[in-house]
């Protein structure tokens, strides 16, 4: 896809979730620079508006909007979408990038650590989809796209019990991006669903994980050359440059060093 590809988008609304850090931070620098504008949300803004800085001072064409949501809370999710409503007509893009693991096993975990990681990886993905469609629908926006960031544990189980709760909230993902793509057709629409699916990518994401075990979180960088964020971010650009009779469905990436 030629760097055209994505001029469709330019000056059009993309929302990033989880953009503080990591795979969203990455992603939403990248849609800057291809000209859009980006309300990144995160439960911490700061390092989001550091960012937006940053943006601003490269002179990349877009512009990054800090938006401060608790994506575990429905009512923080439905404002945060009459804001951007109020502020920039609605959302064309939405990136469901939020995403997290808790060390809980089945046979020992605790409920709180599931209930979080259905909070945030399922429900929030599910309502910030519906939000986003009625806001296309009712602005008869009809080429929008909603991406999902997956897992390569959103398709196969792994020996190791600290992830098993958080592959099946992966595995909810897959079902629900090619369930919203069949809901998609059904409604006649040209709006495209595709979810993205990494092995290991190098960020943030094992040191909460294992939180009180740093050493092991950075051994699961250091074992192999990792994916990195901006890998991710080339993902989605490649995604959303796609022609419109093209939707990808899956793109399912592993560092070529990764076994399982």
């Amino acid at each position: 896809a030629g760097a055209g590809a994505m001029e469709r988008w330019t000056g059009r609304v993309a929302l990033v979730t989880g953009a503080s850090v990591g795979i969203g931070a990455a992603v939403a620098r990248a849609l800057v620079q291809h000209g859009m504008k980006v309300v990144g949300c995160a439960r911490s803004v700061d390092k989001i508006e550091k960012l937006a800085a940053e943006c601003q001072s490269a002179g990349y064409p877009g512009t990054l909007i800090p938006y401060k949501c608790d994506l575990s809370n429905e009512e923080e999710i439905l404002s945060m979408f009459s804001a951007i409503k109020t502020l920039h007509q609605g959302v064309d893009v939405c990136i469901n990038n939020a995403g997290l693991a808790r060390p809980e096993p089945l046979l020992s975990g605790k409920t709180e650590g599931w209930r979080t990681m259905i909070d945030v990886n399922v429900m929030a993905v599910s309502i910030c989809t519906r939000e986003a469609y009625q806001s296309m629908k009712e602005r008869n926006i009809d080429d929008g796209h909603i991406i999902n960031i997956n897992s390569m544990n959103g398709h196969s189980v792994v020996p190791q019990s600290v992830v098993h709760f958080y592959s099946a909230t992966k595995y909810a993902v897959t079902a629900l991006t090619e369930g919203l793509r069949q809901e998609l057709r059904e409604a006649k629409t040209h709006i495209r669903a595709t979810c993205i699916s990494p092995g290991l990518v190098e960020t943030g994401f094992a040191f909460k994980l294992h939180d009180n075990d740093p050493e092991r979180a950075a051994a699961t960088y250091e074992s192999i050359r990792c994916l990195k964020a901006e890998d991710m971010a080339n993902a989605v650009i490649y995604v959303l440059s796609a022609p419109p009779h093209v939707q990808i469905g899956d793109i399912q990436m592993r560092p070529t060093e990764q076994i399982s």
